[in-house]
């Protein structure tokens, strides 16, 4: 007995398998557009942010256009009291910067300690982020900023990240984290062991446990099972 072929029967198979195929590669363009842009639009915010809530109050006190509440003495160290700057980025970009306190030791010059840090940029495409971080270290021959303790940023847009440690450094335009990172996204979480922001923020990657969990969008109910309710 010969087998009998079906051509009809053939097509259909064909045509499923095709179906499943698009399908797949549709999900696989959208995983691959995700792990990049989402990571990418965060680490960049961030990058930004923190590139303008860095700088010296002491150096340039004079050229700043900084506010403060009360200068303090008490030893070899200068503590400014509610310290508020504003200004703009290179490109024109308000941004407002406070601390409840900025302490520098006469004996140790290179280093900035910032307490309550709060900063507000505006971002190339008009939304706005917000940083916040417990206390953070900056050290002006370096370049280097040290964020440690509930670092939080929030964008306008509704994306929000939290670290407990960071590493910036402003020469080189990065950012580095080796403690866990937890992104909440729009439809979604993603956390990560770790997080490096390169290139001045044009890549971000995110290593060890990488979890993405995402939120996708309900099916529209059927036109056929309901009406209009009065």
């Amino acid at each position: 007995m010969y087998p009998v072929q079906n051509p009809t029967y053939q097509a259909g198979i064909q045509t499923g398998l095709e179906a499943r195929f698009a399908r797949a590669a549709r999900h696989s363009r959208m995983v691959r557009t995700l792990r990049i842009a989402v990571p990418a639009a965060v680490g960049l915010a961030m990058a930004g942010l923190i590139g303008v809530a860095a700088f010296n109050p002491f150096r340039t006190l004079a050229n700043l256009p900084l506010d403060m509440d009360n200068l303090v003495v008490s030893g070899t160290k200068i503590t400014m009291e509610s310290p508020r700057l504003a200004g703009f980025t290179p490109d024109k970009r308000p941004y407002e910067m406070q601390a409840t306190t900025a302490t520098q030791d006469v004996a140790d010059p290179d280093h900035v300690e910032l307490h309550t840090l709060r900063a507000k940029v505006l971002m190339e495409d008009r939304t706005t982020v917000t940083l916040n971080s417990r206390t953070g270290v900056f050290n002006t021959k370096t370049q280097v900023l040290d964020l440690r303790k509930d670092i939080l940023m929030l964008s306008s847009t509704g994306y929000e990240a939290r670290l407990t440690h960071a590493i910036v450094d402003m020469g080189r335009g990065t950012v580095t984290s080796d403690q866990p990172v937890d992104v909440k996204l729009l439809n979604g979480t993603l956390t990560a062991d770790t997080m490096q922001v390169t290139e001045k923020g044009d890549v971000v990657r995110f290593e060890n446990n990488v979890v993405m969990h995402l939120v996708m969008d309900r099916a529209p109910a059927d036109a056929g099972t309901g009406g209009d309710k009065e």
